[in-house]
């Protein structure tokens, strides 16, 4: 099967729908059109509906079809290519599953199965894409001026449909909206260095990263004396930096707008993430394992796209914002404060 075939003519099937006894019901019987997209679109349309570009998509494919499930030709079995594409249609719409069916020509049952199992194929990308990179400090510095920053810290709420009854109250955030509470460190250049995406919504940032791999590595000393700089939903640590709540001297706030300013790498690399694959603003209808692949799998994918100076799109459809209210834990590691005040003292004391 050629993967990244350029044919003009395009798959055209029946499927019919099969009663009790196992007969064809002919009147109900669908006509699909399976259009090679590929060859369709220009470069600039292809990018705008599936995100990546050609070329991003061919080096993809390459990757994950050892991962893909294919039927025979026989019964024509949806390619790898068009089960790509339906699934980056489907996190640049965020729509329901119907439609991306019927946009690539399946039904909306096979569309769920190969959402899930495209989703987890780049999922499996993550160590290769997302991973802490050791040249960051001269980017952050570059910014405002703060010294040795490893990485920028938050999270973001990705909203979702309710789990089940059960335990359904546990992703319920304090806006009432059944959400996973997703956590990202990024760099400079708004590259993820790091997503956590198996906490529900009611989950503190704190705890979050109290129980992620940065704060293992982070507290074994594999970062040297670098940073990470976070908001006061975080714990003012000896390799954590939060803001100062209530500044007094010229120093503290200089230290404070350098903070918002370094800080806000991690907010524009949400920013431009969810504006890219737009079903992380919307509701994820799908299961829940699902739903943390997709998460993993955009991650990837932003990393592929800024990787290849792939500009940002405009979305197609209208995203809601996401308020930037703060449960603070100030009060935690309050004998980590020596750490920040002595770097006030050293640089932005002058």
């Amino acid at each position: 099967m050629d993967l990244f075939s350029d044919e003009s003519d395009n798959e055209m099937y029946e499927i019919g729908v099969f009663d009790s006894g196992g007969i064809v019901d002919t009147e109900n019987r669908r006509l699909y059109n399976r259009i090679n997209y590929r060859s369709e679109f220009s470069n600039s349309e292809f990018k705008y509906r599936f995100r990546l570009n050609k070329t991003s998509v061919d080096e993809l494919l390459l990757k994950i079809t050892p991962s893909l499930k294919v039927i025979s030709s026989r019964n024509k079995g949806i390619s790898p290519l068009h089960q790509l594409l339906l699934t980056l249609r489907f996190y640049a719409l965020g729509t329901m599953l119907l439609s991306v069916a019927d946009f690539i020509g399946v039904s909306k049952a096979s569309a769920s199965r190969i959402v899930h199992h495209v989703s987890r194929a780049i999922a499996d990308l993550y160590p290769q894409y997302v991973k802490i990179l050791s040249n960051t400090q001269n980017a952050f510095r570059e910014i405002a001026g703060f010294p040795r920053i490893l990485g920028a810290i938050d999270c973001t709420h990705v909203p979702i449909q309710s789990p089940d009854s059960n335990i359904g109250e546990e992703f319920r955030n304090r806006k009432g909206i059944f959400s996973m509470n997703v956590q990202g460190v990024c760099n400079a250049d708004l590259l993820f260095m790091n997503v956590v995406a198996r906490w529900p919504g009611s989950a503190h940032d704190a705890t979050i990263f109290n129980n992620s791999t940065p704060t293992m590595q982070c507290e074994e000393g594999l970062f040297g004396n670098r940073w990470l700089i976070g908001d006061s939903a975080y714990p003012c640590t000896s390799y954590l930096l939060t803001p100062l709540l209530n500044p007094t001297s010229v120093a503290e706030n200089r230290y404070n707008e350098a903070h918002i300013k370094t800080r806000n790498t991690i907010e524009r690399c949400f920013g431009v993430w969810k504006r890219r694959f737009p079903i992380l603003s919307l509701k994820i209808r799908v299961a829940m394992q699902t739903t943390q692949a997709i998460i993993i799998a955009t991650s990837v994918l932003h990393n592929t796209c800024r990787l290849n100076n792939i500009r940002d799109v405009d979305p197609e459809v209208a995203m809601p914002q996401e308020s930037g209210d703060i449960t603070y834990a100030e009060g935690i590691g309050q004998k980590n404060h020596s750490v920040r005040q002595q770097l006030i003292n050293n640089y932005f004391s002058v």
